[in-house]
């Protein structure tokens, strides 16, 4: 116990040069770019080792790397992570840089503001580069199944050892305890085990799986959550500590007021509502003549708005619609008279006659549609970046604003390898050495 270590002691080991615009350089501790505020970032000072791949991981690494954190990826040096063999499409390189395809999407959506060390752990010297650089790490993240990594002296008893204020952050499919901990676990088939999918679809259609890999992402939030949280308790005690973080725990906790629904009541669920909710109507997408419409009566004053808007104030005032039990008994009256109204007309003129109404409504885009919308593009949504061997490219943005700090990309997601020389340089090896690291093998 090192007793109470004040917050500020986070950035500790940053070294800041300040320059005369207001920018601020980090170096060794830090991205060696120029940055501007960087010292204001949440994060600043705070080394992250990711030993993580594909999604649950890299998606928690990147939130630490997006509030400042330095990042260090731990890759295999060969193939590095999974997802950058997971294509088309690429990022197609630059004439003269690389061959191949070039730079795997979904390795670029979860990658950004890192540094990639290529490094194989399955060699002595390799653990012992490891142990170098977690000595002096505030945050450790794995995804391995549980026990695996005790082979290497990567499990958290010998870090712990090694460094007493290491937050360790386990991320597997069902947890470390329990009688599934030595279970792959795979987004989809936590989704399907652990209630989601069967609570996804059409109302008369099969179970079907989230269009993203929403348990895998979950996941990574809450890992990342309890990571800062890891870090708040170490400025008042000094010790880091072990965190067990399982995509099933997370899919459950996210079924949220279904499941207290289900233990409250004790009734079998519902089932499937497709856009549909089970208990207000109406509330739900519908047919336009070109596409769909989201709208939602969520009052009874909500539903006369739409009555008038839709043409039909008669509606609110129908014995059998006055009221929201009543709607919801009558739910295939009331949705068919919908139907039949919005499909005479296309999504944008619908849009327009919903202005300013007051009720909820909006239209069903799809992911292009998205991405090139004017509100997303205002809130700085989409970015471009200049991948060192790609070029210009665009990538999704950080989606939360800070009155005093402006995470965003500062890197571009790494190439295989990118920081090898500059990590093994700043843990004290020479050329010769890392040379010889590589013709060994491991590094690349």
């Amino acid at each position: 116990m090192r007793g109470y270590i004040p917050f500020q002691s986070f950035a500790r080991r940053a070294n800041r040069v300040v320059l005369s615009n207001g920018a601020s350089l980090i170096s060794k501790r830090g991205f060696s770019t120029p940055v501007k505020s960087q010292g204001t970032l949440p994060l600043a000072g705070i080394r992250v080792v990711d030993m993580t791949r594909v999604l649950a991981g890299p998606y928690c690494t990147q939130i630490l790397g997006d509030l400042g954190a330095e990042v260090i990826k731990i890759e295999h040096p060969v193939r590095g992570d999974d997802t950058r063999a997971w294509g088309p499409p690429y990022a197609k390189y630059k004439k003269g840089t690389k061959d191949g395809p070039g730079e795997s999407a979904y390795y670029l959506a979860v990658n950004r503001n890192k540094k990639s060390l290529a490094l194989s752990f399955a060699h002595p010297r390799g653990i012992d580069i490891l142990h170098k650089l977690v000595k002096d790490a505030d945050v450790l993240v794995e995804n391995y199944i549980p026990g695996s990594l005790k082979k290497y002296k990567l499990d958290y008893e010998t870090l712990n050892s090694l460094n007493p204020r290491l937050i360790y952050a386990s991320i597997t499919g069902y947890g470390q305890t329990g009688p599934y901990s030595q279970r792959a676990g795979y987004d989809v088939m936590v989704e399907a085990e652990m209630g989601l999918m069967h609570i996804t679809g059409a109302r008369d259609g099969p179970p079907v799986k989230v269009g993203v890999a929403v348990t895998d992402l979950t996941t990574g939030l809450y890992t990342s959550n309890a990571i800062m949280a890891a870090l708040l308790a170490r400025a008042r005690t000094g010790q880091g500590q072990h965190i067990d973080s399982a995509l099933s725990d997370c899919q459950v906790a996210t079924l949220s007021n279904l499941a207290s629904s289900a233990l409250i009541s004790g009734e079998k669920d519902s089932g499937r509502w497709g856009t549909a909710h089970p208990s207000i109507v109406p509330y739900r997408g519908y047919k336009t003549k070109d596409g769909d419409i989201l709208l939602g009566g969520g009052n009874d004053n909500l539903f006369g708005i739409l009555c008038q808007r839709l043409g039909h104030p008669e509606w609110k005032t129908d014995p059998r619609f006055v009221t929201n039990n009543l709607r919801v008994k009558n739910r295939p009256v009331i949705d068919g008279l919908i139907e039949e109204t919005v499909k005479q007309k296309t999504t944008q003129e619908w849009l327009e006659i919903l202005e300013g109404s007051g009720m909820p409504y909006s239209a069903v885009n799809d992911i292009q549609g998205t991405l090139n919308h004017t509100h997303v593009r205002a809130r700085g949504m989409v970015q471009e970046i200049e991948h060192p061997v790609c070029g210009p490219i665009e990538l999704v943005n950080t989606p939360v604003k800070y009155s005093h700090a402006t995470p965003g990309i500062r890197l571009p997601p790494p190439t295989l390898g990118q920081h090898t020389n500059e990590v093994l340089q700043d843990l004290g090896f020479g050329s010769e050495n890392i040379d010889r690291l590589r013709q060994e093998g491991i590094v690349s």
